[in-house]
Formats: structure tokens, C-alpha cells, sequence
């Protein structure tokens, strides 16, 4: 089965990236389909979101809708934002640098968006 990757190093709200991203994800889920989160991007890895006063989708509604796709969540990019002490989403899984690297190098395809 081919695999694809997509990274985000972007803030989930204040851009379209995030949510082109998770739409192009689900799209995959035929293949064995993971969403890294690094940087700014493990943002999205917090739970309790509320996107109503930005007038946009819930980007973790999407992550709940699609038990298909893998997230993982680069964990020095948490630690690195303090991010550890806050309640994540269930679904996120967090990483070490060399498992996520080894992931990104696994994967038959990687999308940056």
C-alpha cells in the first residue's frame, strides 16, 4: 500500500494551510495516510478548540471525522512551545525527532501545503 505524509509547520487558524492540508488527507485515506505536526503546526494537536469568532471550520472536527488518518505530533516542537501540559486531542499521537524522521522517510510521498 503506498503512504503519504503531509506536514504542517503553520499555525492551524490564520491561514488556509491547515485545513487544505486535513481536506487533502481525507482525501487519501485509500492510502496509508499520517499528518505530521512540527513547528507552529502541533497547535493543532490541542484540544477544546472554538474557531467561532474566526468564522471558520473546527480544524479538530476533521481529525475526529477520519479515524483513517494517523496524526502525529513532533514532541520537541510541543516541548519547545510548552505545550506538554496542556490536554491534546486523543487521537494525537506524540513522537520523539527520530520516529518522526524515520515516518517522513518511510513514506512513499511527503506533502508539504
Amino acid at each position: 500500500m503506498k503512504s503519504i505524509l503531509y506536514l504542517l509547520d503553520r499555525a492551524p487558524y490564520g491561514s488556509e494551510n491547515a485545513f487544505a492540508l486535513l481536506n487533502a488527507a481525507a482525501v487519501s485515506i485509500k492510502m496509508d495516510t499520517t499528518v505530521g505536526l512540527y513547528a507552529d503546526g502541533v497547535y493543532l494537536a490541542l484540544a477544546g478548540q472554538d474557531s467561532k469568532a474566526l468564522g471558520i471550520p473546527n480544524l479538530s472536527d476533521i481529525i475526529y471525522a477520519y479515524p483513517e488518518i494517523h496524526i502525529v505530533a513532533h514532541e520537541p516542537s510541543i516541548m519547545k512551545r510548552r505545550l506538554l501540559s496542556q490536554e491534546l486531542i486523543e487521537r494525537i499521537e506524540l513522537v520523539d525527532e527520530d520516529d518522526f524522521l524515520e515516518r517522513i522517510m518511510k513514506s512513499n510521498m511527503v506533502l508539504f501545503l
